[in-house]
């Protein structure tokens, strides 16, 4: 018979990792985004954001959900609570990301790129964009190290 965790803990990983080689991406290619002209950055943001949405949160909470059953399923103390420290991590990158680097993105997709509010440069968000994101990145690799260490109590 499969127990449950033959099945969470794979798929957490999957999801896991996806999101985190996303967000590793991002974190990677974010500082790009300082060297850019302004009347380049919003199109170019605009264009990476799309292709990252939705992939980035199905990643997250297929991994959030499998994490917080496999911490109600769990066959092993060690494995439950390595599975709640990942659900934590994961919750604390959506929040950081449904808090502060999505109301970036919509206020960005808002705008032409042709015709940018005369005080853009004051309300430039690239730094705290960047700055975010290397917060839910951080988190979310943490998220995977964490399931892979509850993989490596069932070896």
């Amino acid at each position: 018979m499969v127990e449950p965790v033959q099945i969470l803990l794979p798929v957490a990983l999957f999801a896991g990792g996806l999101a985190a080689g996303g967000l590793a991406i991002s974190v990677l290619a974010a500082p790009l985004f300082t060297t850019l002209p302004t009347g380049m950055y919003v199109p170019v943001h605009k264009g990476l954001v799309t292709r990252f949405d939705p992939f980035m949160p199905v990643s997250l909470l297929s991994c959030l959900l499998c994490d917080l059953a496999l911490a109600a399923f769990g066959d092993r103390t060690a494995v439950r609570l390595l599975a709640v420290l990942a659900a934590l991590l994961l919750a604390a990158a959506m929040t950081v990301s449904l808090t502060r680097n999505v109301p970036i993105n919509r206020w960005l997709s808002t705008l032409d790129p042709q015709d940018l509010p005369a005080d853009f440069d004051r309300l430039d968000p690239r730094e705290r964009w960047i700055r975010w994101n290397r917060v839910r990145g951080s988190l979310a690799v943490a998220a995977l190290l964490t399931n892979v260490a509850a993989a490596a109590v069932l070896i």
